[in-house]
């Protein structure tokens, strides 16, 4: 029988603490832990979806229960190191918060808590999403996760810590997962492409990267799905059509159209992107991105930056951000799209021109007011 295909995010799932990316400050606590023999009984990791918060996981339970105790590296080729990699250790069980989170589950998961492990050195309970545990079920794992066995851990992870009650994670260390920067996601994605033997321009790795928002899963998903479209060569303008993108020169044209109140500009960018089919939300996504980089040139250089075209101090360009950002929600559900999405572009142009009242204020008090006994300004 044909063996499955297996998607790139899976055959790319890091096998060794080493090949995790973007996570450094994870690596190195965990690593430490591993070494030092000082191994908590409960962990929680937090981060965005794709970060490498279940790898992690699967990673430490891989290093616990490694042959002769306890190691970073570990060997990939051992039965228990596969088992656990891909899921079929009975002694590092994989548990579905959201599908498993009644309070008569998580009883039965603490009365398997008192039996010793039969393959390995630990038993590691890995729960996934736990923020969707009820408030029953939770109370229910506390007294065990304060006090569990000897041979117990548990690894909980998830991508919203404020669902998980405060009595839950002060019994645990945290982690922090962070997204992944583009630079990292393109170098990881280079990698890959050239071990697959694919050809990708640069700058459509960039795109992959941008679509991404920091998750290497996603990243790992989507040029998945681009090599199924374009089989061996991949070029960035097959990623903007496929996503719905436009190019980071046209992002960079339209963000000039704003800076210099280029109304027309602007509505013409509009018709072509509505008739080409692009995503106008994302457009908006990576048009704060790029007003934001001019609101740091601008903190940078003074207060001032030209990179829209025009002069714009910072309080210009914060008021175009804000304008912007308040204008997404609309785009994102409003019924006219392209109506709702050229009010926000042309709106936003308009409020980097309006002045703060408080600032208009302290001005005129600077030129009408003086030191005690002076005749001010305008009155002269």
């Amino acid at each position: 029988m044909e063996q499955a295909y297996q998607v790139i995010a899976r055959r790319w799932r890091p096998k060794q603490f080493n090949e995790l990316v973007g996570q450094d400050h994870i690596v190195q606590t965990l690593s430490n832990a591993i070494e030092s023999k000082r191994i908590a009984h409960a962990y929680l990791f937090v981060g965005p979806r794709g970060t490498g918060k279940t790898s992690s996981a699967r990673l430490f339970a891989k290093s616990l229960n490694a042959d002769g105790g306890p190691r970073v590296k570990t060997d990939n080729d051992s039965d228990i190191s596969q088992a656990i990699m891909n899921g079929s250790c009975m002694d590092v069980i994989e548990i579905d918060g959201a599908s498993n989170n009644s309070v008569d589950q998580v009883r039965e998961l603490r009365e398997d808590c008192q039996y010793a492990p039969t393959q390995c050195s630990y038993k590691i309970y890995i729960i996934d999403e736990v923020h969707m545990l009820s408030t029953a079920a939770f109370n229910a794992l506390l007294k065990t996760l304060e006090e569990p066995p000897p041979h117990v851990i548990f690894i909980f992870a998830t991508t919203e810590s404020h669902k998980v009650l405060p009595t839950i994670v002060s019994r645990c260390q945290r982690f922090e997962f962070r997204p992944i920067s583009d630079e990292v996601i393109v170098e990881k994605l280079a990698t890959i492409a050239q071990a697959e033997g694919i050809k990708v321009e640069s700058e459509a790795l960039a795109a992959v990267a941008r679509l991404a928002n920091g998750g290497m899963r996603d990243s790992q998903s989507i040029l998945d799905q681009m090599i199924s479209f374009c089989g061996k060569e991949i070029a960035e303008q097959d990623v903007l059509d496929v996503y719905g993108l436009v190019s980071a020169e046209r992002i960079t044209q339209l963000a000039g159209a704003l800076g210099t109140l280029d109304f027309a500009a602007i509505i013409e960018a509009v018709d072509h992107f509505v008739s080409e089919g692009r995503d106008l939300y994302r457009i908006l996504v990576d048009l704060e991105a790029e007003v934001r980089r001019a609101l740091l040139e601008a903190i940078k250089n003074d207060g001032q930056t030209q990179r829209l075209g025009a002069t714009l101090t910072t309080e210009s360009l914060m008021r175009m951000l804000d304008a912007l950002h308040q204008g997404s929600v609309s785009v994102q559900r409003g019924l006219s799209e392209k109506v709702n999405f050229e009010v926000v572009l042309l709106k936003a142009a308009e409020e980097s021109r309006s002045r703060a009242i408080d600032t208009v204020l302290k001005q005129l008090a600077g030129k009408t007011t003086t030191t005690d006994g002076e005749v001010n300004e305008k009155k002269n």
